[in-house]
């Protein structure tokens, strides 16, 4: 089946020139190919768009009106091409990211004013959860995932470290006691992370690689770690957590780092993660680009807060 557009360039080029081996010649088409294009789009539209003799082309009733719509349709075709086309070399259109909830609250979102003042061009659609997606069946542009990654036809960046730390409140472990082992905790009130495979099972992991598995309990689950947070500031028990969400709460002394006889857990940093293209867009490249020279260890760290726009 021949290409409706090319029929419909072919019958444009010979209206405009009143012949067909004209029309062939701009579009790069023998006479032979030009003549079957125009015939199959005839054959199409059940009606006669010109008529032909051995001297000229002229259009009939039907080729005037359908010229009219073609010209239109053919200039919105390459507009629409042009402006994909420039979004591969400029920064342009929306730019849709999918990040993990308190993360990209409090460390994406008051980047982006800066990112935007930069690439005026771009907007950007911020999808805010825990739950990890899918990001080629939801349509996102880039992800920011912690943790180790699966196998996947995506491409990824490390962005960051993101270590993992045990922690309380001064006035929990006033009462309750401070734990010096792993072992120890299962004698805690412990607040566990549910999305985490372990945590939401009722086990800790310790160690680089998490072979050492601690089962524990608690009177305390959530979905989300700053939910943990405030429960752990308000003296309810102990949480494991990436340092990004507690350090505020370390740095303020509302919450004591447990030094144990078991290193923590390495959850294998922070990354972006986006489609395999072989060459991504003008304003995924820029996004990548502005997060690597923005965020570095201290961000995810928790050690620094990502420089405020402006």
């Amino acid at each position: 089946m021949l290409d409706r557009f090319t029929s419909m360039r072919v019958f444009t080029e010979a209206a405009t020139h009143a012949s067909l081996s004209a029309a062939g010649r701009v579009l790069g088409l023998s006479p032979a190919m030009a003549t079957r294009h125009l015939d199959a789009l005839e054959t199409r539209l059940g009606v006669k768009l010109l008529h032909r003799t051995t001297r000229r082309l002229t259009l009939t009733d039907a080729g005037t009106d359908y010229l009219a719509t073609s010209r239109r349709i053919l200039q919105e075709l390459g507009e629409a091409e042009s402006e994909i086309a420039a979004q591969r070399t400029e920064a342009a259109g929306r730019l849709r990211i999918n990040l993990p909830l308190s993360f990209g609250t409090r460390f994406i979102a008051p980047l982006l004013p800066a990112f935007c003042d930069r690439y005026p061009q771009v907007e950007i659609e911020l999808g805010l959860s825990d739950a990890q997606q899918d990001l080629i069946e939801g349509g996102w542009d880039l992800a920011l995932r912690i943790g180790h990654l699966a196998d996947s036809a995506l491409k990824a960046r490390r962005l960051a470290d993101c270590p993992m730390l045990i922690c309380a409140a001064p006035a929990y472990l006033a009462r309750h006691g401070t734990p010096r082992r792993v072992a120890e905790l299962s004698a805690h009130n412990c607040l566990s992370y549910t999305l985490s495979p372990l945590q939401g099972r009722g086990t800790w992991a310790f160690g680089a690689a998490g072979a050492i598995q601690v089962p524990v309990q608690g009177n305390l689950k959530a979905n989300n770690g700053d939910a943990l947070l405030a429960a752990a500031i308000g003296g309810q028990g102990v949480i494991y957590q990436p340092r990004f969400i507690v350090g505020d709460a370390l740095a303020a002394g509302a919450l004591v780092a447990l030094e144990l006889d078991q290193p923590a857990l390495d959850l294998g940093g922070l990354h972006v993660l986006f489609p395999a293209d072989r060459r991504p867009p003008a304003k995924v490249r820029a996004m990548i680009d502005y997060l690597v020279e923005s965020l570095g260890s201290a961000a995810a760290d928790g050690t620094a807060v990502p420089p405020a726009a402006g």
